[in-house]
């Protein structure tokens, strides 16, 4: 299959564009500090733009992507600029979801700490109105978010996503990573930004509650 770079006018450079202002947002909001976290929009072709390894999301320019083609080659190898090391999550998730049309992995302390409060390889989430924002309609729903184990290389991270998902998938856009972050992936690039925000804010929740139940009144 030969894939096309599209005009840098158009569509490529608008997905640029919205994962640099998203990057802001969430370095603004404490869950991409420093080098930390990495996003990736994709393009029709099936190609996708990701944040380019060891970029201070905080300052993220045009120029600090890296353009992947869906079997994981970089589009041009001789640039300077290497791919984040956490690519590989990004292009397992397009290959078992063809609707998402964007990726998202940020790091908060929320997000670590409630990672700690799962049983097993899932994450209970409690039932509030907020889900309904990741896709889940029902009364007292019993949601549960895929928890992984942060292996040393990413590659194994990525390889037991694809073996849990192929079989089951999950029932909301978002995974955990234990002690790392969440990873979200959505049909647009809105749709994942809003759900980086929604899961930070169950998350936070979450944490405020056992706080409270901890307390002595």
């Amino acid at each position: 299959m030969q894939y096309k770079v599209l005009d840098a006018c158009g569509f490529e450079l608008a997905t640029r564009e919205e994962l640099v202002s998203a990057a802001r947002h969430f370095y603004n909001q404490g869950w991409m500090l420093g080098t930390a976290g990495n996003l990736s929009g994709r393009l029709p072709d099936g190609s996708f733009w990701v944040t380019a390894s060891g970029c201070p999301k905080g300052e993220l320019g045009l120029d600090d992507f890296v353009l992947m083609y869906p079997d994981g080659k970089v589009y041009q190898p001789s640039s300077s600029s290497k791919p984040s090391a956490e690519t590989s999550i990004h292009q397992v998730i397009y290959e078992l979801f063809p609707e998402a049309q964007a990726c998202y992995h940020v790091h908060s302390v929320a997000a670590n700490l409630v990672s700690n409060l799962a049983q097993g390889d899932r994450l209970s989430l409690p039932p509030l109105e907020m889900l309904k924002g990741l896709g889940v309609w029902e009364e007292n729903p019993n949601c549960k978010m895929p928890l992984f184990e942060n292996y040393l290389r990413v590659s194994d991270i990525a390889d037991e996503i694809g073996k849990r998902f192929q079989s089951n998938k999950p029932k909301i856009p978002a995974l955990l990573i234990r002690n790392h972050g969440v990873t979200v992936w959505g049909s647009s690039l809105q749709a994942a930004r809003n759900y980086i925000e929604l899961t930070e804010y169950i998350f936070r929740y979450m944490v405020a509650a056992k706080q409270v139940l901890n307390s002595e009144f």
